[in-house]
């Protein structure tokens, strides 16, 4: 007994709002958050420079990283080199940014849970050139 329950139709892969990402950002939609269930999971693809506003979760992410290499940044200043195969887990409330490198692009499932009042990320100002720049010295190959 068994089987495939549901085959889902892939959603169109859209650009990112520009509000929420510097640089050529685009999503396709894994799961969006239905009835009881509170997970949201998009394909996230960064291209080389392209990165997330600051931001944070109410319950965490946790970032699957797909392809390519990229950066994950905190407020305190901590930043870690990131890519393919790695995870990142983002602690609730922790507010950071995440995105390629200069050089190479970068994509990750992003993964949230949220509750009955949406996915509880709060979109916070962009990174700036300088935050980004710093970030990027510190990394190097």
């Amino acid at each position: 007994m068994g089987g495939v329950t549901e085959i889902v139709t892939q959603t169109p892969t859209v650009k990112a709002l520009a509000e929420r990402f510097t640089g050529d950002v685009y999503l396709s939609m894994i799961e969006t958050p239905a009835g009881p269930a509170r997970l949201a999971a998009a394909l996230v693809r960064f291209t080389p420079g392209a990165r997330t506003n600051w931001h944070s979760h109410a319950n965490g992410q946790t970032l699957h990283i797909t392809d390519g290499v990229g950066l994950v940044g905190t407020r305190d200043g901590d930043v870690v080199r990131v890519g393919a195969g790695q995870i990142v887990k983002c602690p609730p409330g922790e507010e950071h940014w995440h995105g390629g490198t200069d050089t190479t692009l970068m994509a990750h499932i992003a993964m949230v849970v949220g509750d009955a009042h949406g996915d509880g990320t709060t979109w916070l100002e962009p990174v700036t050139d300088e935050q980004y720049a710093a970030a990027l010295a510190r990394h190097r190959d």
